[in-house]
């Protein structure tokens, strides 16, 4: 009874957030911005909050992943009704997760942002750990929490610097000290900020935490947290860009090269990857990268001056941070669904699930032709974007610069692809087929309301790829913030860029059309055409098993041998000695060689250094007592050290 009252009470005050914040939030996007200054004390001074068209945009889109994400929770957390998980205080942390993430996009006091934004890391961190009895999830929750404390230390290292030359705790004196200095402290500032913030958003190579976490976390978790928490690192980076007067060329060079990087990284080890969540986790990382691009290609148009450039890669970056909001948080839900009907994640064990699970089956295929960025799906219209942004960046007269562009150009590109192969593999061995092992119990399709939440999203996702041109007039005021001088004969440029996206999305439509009616004329025709089923002939077996189908492995066998240098095999496998085998085992997986030789190496370091140090914990107490007195008398010498070096000097003089 007490838990139905939290369930109850904490939807309840979700719907209340999404209800007052999406207010201001759609006024900002509207033009009309607020601002007001709470006092802080002694200790924060005034804090501004302020919500411009780029807060309200990044509200927008935290408000409809929450919103959508806690409807789903409610039913999936049914599941550890029964289990050690506190779901009480799960339960709280949900809104208390979702006001944290907006008062990041709201406050703007150096002091306090930090405090909302250690707020945010310590909440989403104790909902990934709801399943505290596994080890892998504590593991996974403290990789989490120790790289986002890393990222703070950066970004107070960034405050600090400004706060000393200009005495304010305001974002605005970023703007202040960033115009005052030379360039290249600009672009200095800059690059601290964006490795403080490139933690959360995970860019390569700070992305390590992101494939343990989504894992270990609920789907619902996961969801939001791929879906907006990462985005939050985009955002502390964009309002950077707002703010820093510096270099954009080099900065726009710099976001472009990383990246690139990680999309191209991300989607590499997305590919090899068995568990499906762990799958889906590389390809956040992935599509950071391509928001990136887009964020990278609007700050070289704001360094060249070319509005058409900065418009187009701005818009296509802040468009991909909503969408990809949508279709990540559906496939997460739909991984949920998988694991709840079969209690398993390994790719290479599943299949056959659409016949089980057919609804689940097409919310995923749905997420997954968008998340490849296929028409009349919402991915398209943001890639399509940045893509006419690179193409408008290849008519530069500086050869360097558009050998620069033609080579990200091939990275999208092989980018996009690999993410065709990736997600072919995922449905296609999760889904068709039959079952590679057997199931604890009978798989059925997931309630209604957890499928209700992709049912939105669905809608949302073939609403922006078949109408672009309206969700894009709200993109227009954000977009504006960073080009306030934008000219009118640009203005006219973008909306003829509408105009070409609402015939894309008209396209898309006549291609549903027709596909329904082919359907729909399929099924007259085949009415009552009896169905036979019959055994194939199986290449000569005369007893064919579900083990004779591909596999994930085998699969990206070819692949895997080819991008093998990237990545760190392990293998298992049992040595066959004898004439007449007994039951024999391989198995391999990939690891992340960057993971490899940035953390686990220096870890290794680490630990030898401390084992060397272990004589100091002995376990006698007059030892322990002589390093407190050894501290104190430290202490003091450091205290005093000016008059004690006085005295030392005046005597042996």
């Amino acid at each position: 009874m007490r838990l139905n009252i939290y369930k109850l009470s904490f939807q309840a005050l979700i719907f209340f957030i999404v209800i007052i914040s999406s207010y201001f939030s759609i006024n900002a996007l509207s033009g009309n911005r607020f601002e007001y200054i709470v006092y802080g004390g002694y200790v924060f001074d005034n804090i501004p909050l302020r919500i411009d068209a780029l807060s309200g945009w990044m509200i927008l889109i935290i408000n409809i992943t929450m919103l959508t994400g806690s409807i789903y929770g409610m039913k999936y957390l049914k599941h550890y009704e029964k289990r050690k998980a506190n779901l009480a205080m799960h339960y709280v942390l949900i809104p208390f997760f979702h006001i944290s993430m907006l008062m990041v996009c709201i406050v703007q006091n150096f002091l306090a942002f930090l405090v909302v934004w250690e707020l945010m890391a310590i909440s989403s961190f104790l909902l990934v750990i709801l399943e505290y009895w596994k080890k892998e999830t504590i593991n996974a929750g403290l990789n989490y929490m120790i790289q986002s404390h890393i990222g703070i230390i950066f970004l107070t290292i960034a405050f600090i610097w400004v706060i000393s030359q200009t005495g304010s705790y305001d974002f605005k004196s970023i703007e202040t000290f960033s115009a005052k200095m030379a360039p290249e402290m600009g672009i200095l500032l800059f690059v601290i900020l964006m490795i403080g913030f490139g933690f959360k958003a995970g860019f390569v190579p700070l992305h390590t935490w992101l494939p343990y976490a989504h894992p270990a976390a609920p789907s619902h978790v996961s969801g939001m947290m791929s879906g907006v928490i990462i985005k939050l690192g985009i955002f502390g980076i964009l309002r950077t860009l707002l703010l820093i007067k510096g270099n954009y060329l080099i900065i726009g060079e710099i976001i472009l090269l990383v990246s690139v990087l990680s999309g191209l990284y991300g989607v590499i080890l997305a590919i090899v990857q068995h568990n499906l969540k762990k799958l889906l986790a590389y390809h956040s990382i992935e599509n950071i990268g391509i928001i990136g691009i887009g964020i990278g290609i609007g700050t070289i148009g704001l360094g060249l001056k070319n509005d058409f450039l900065a418009v187009t890669g701005f818009t296509g970056g802040l468009l991909h941070i909503l969408n990809h909001s949508l279709f990540k948080s559906m496939l997460f839900y739909g991984a949920g669904n998988v694991y709840q009907a079969t209690g398993i994640l390994n790719i290479d064990r599943l299949g056959g699930l659409i016949r089980t699970m057919p609804k689940t089956a097409s919310m995923f295929l749905v997420a997954s032709l968008a998340i490849c960025g296929l028409p009349p799906f919402n991915g398209f219209i943001s890639e399509f974007l940045i893509y006419s942004g690179l193409f408008a960046g290849l008519k530069s007269e500086s050869f360097a610069f558009s050998l620069l562009i033609l080579l990200v150009i091939i990275g999208l590109v092989m980018i996009g692809g690999l993410a065709l192969f990736c997600f072919t593999k995922a449905f296609g061995i999760v889904f068709l087929g039959s079952a590679r092992s057997e199931y604890s119990k009978e798989p059925k399709e997931a309630p209604i309301q957890m499928l209700l939440p992709q049912y939105l999203i669905a809608a949302l996702i073939l609403a922006i790829g078949l109408f672009p041109q309206y969700i894009l007039k709200l993109l227009l005021n954000p977009v504006l913030l960073f080009l306030p001088q934008l000219s009118k004969n640009v203005t006219d440029v973008y909306f003829a860029k509408l105009s070409v996206l609402s015939s894309i999305g008209f396209t898309g439509f006549i291609i549903i059309l027709l596909f329904s009616a082919i359907y729909f004329i399929r099924n007259r025709v085949q009415r009552k055409r009896v169905i036979e089923i019959s055994q194939t002939w199986s290449c000569g077996y005369t007893a064919p098993t579900p083990r004779m189908q591909f596999t994930a492995s085998s699969y990206t066998k070819t692949y895997s041998n080819i991008v093998k240098p990237l990545l760190k095999t392990n293998k298992t496998e049992t040595e066959i000695i004898s004439i007449f085998p007994i039951e024999a085992e391989y198995s391999y997986s990939f690891y992340d060689k960057m993971e490899y030789l940035l953390i686990d190496k220096n870890l290794k370091l680490l630990k030898k250094f401390l084992y060397k140090l272990d004589f100091l914990q002995n376990g006698r107490i007059q030892s322990y007592a002589m390093y407190g007195l050894f501290f104190i008398v430290l202490i003091i010498l450091f205290t005093y050290m000016e008059y004690l070096s006085k005295f030392l000097f005046d005597f042996f003089r």
